[in-house]
């Protein structure tokens, strides 16, 4: 998996974050840890550019919901919760979505799975990046 960072500004910085490749039991310890700098270092609202993600896996879903927690200033859970850290998604995905994570473009496929297991209502998804860094 690569990723890439850029900045816009909109109302807000928005720090974009591309994913290119696939987000698995492989890589996603590497975006949770770049994630984690990104924050460290002030990012606080984050627009995950997903256009160039082809796979993406339960850990992956995992690497999203800690990606949001942090972002929340939560406690990041350990990666021997992954799964609590799934089923507590779960249960907030009737809330209102993340406010500073939302998604672009993901593929098809990618698309298909953030449906199935309910991230399109934990996590906003847009089309256009405009669109996108304007919603923050």
């Amino acid at each position: 998996m690569q990723i890439s960072v850029s900045k816009k500004t909109g109302r807000v910085e928005v720090t974009i974050v591309g994913l290119s490749g696939e987000l698995d039991g492989q890589t996603y310890q590497d975006f949770i840890s770049h994630a984690r700098g990104l924050y460290e270092a002030g990012a606080r609202d984050v627009l995950l550019d997903l256009g160039e993600l082809s796979y993406i896996s339960s850990a992956g879903l995992v690497a999203l919901h800690t990606v949001a927690l942090l972002l929340r200033g939560e406690a990041i859970p350990s990666a021997d919760d992954g799964w609590a850290s799934m089923k507590a998604v779960k249960k907030e995905a009737g809330s209102k979505p993340e406010e500073h994570l939302k998604l672009l473009n993901p593929q098809p496929d990618v698309r298909n799975v953030l449906e199935m297991v309910g991230f399109d209502r934990a996590f906003e998804i847009h089309a256009n990046l405009e669109e996108a860094v304007g919603s923050f």
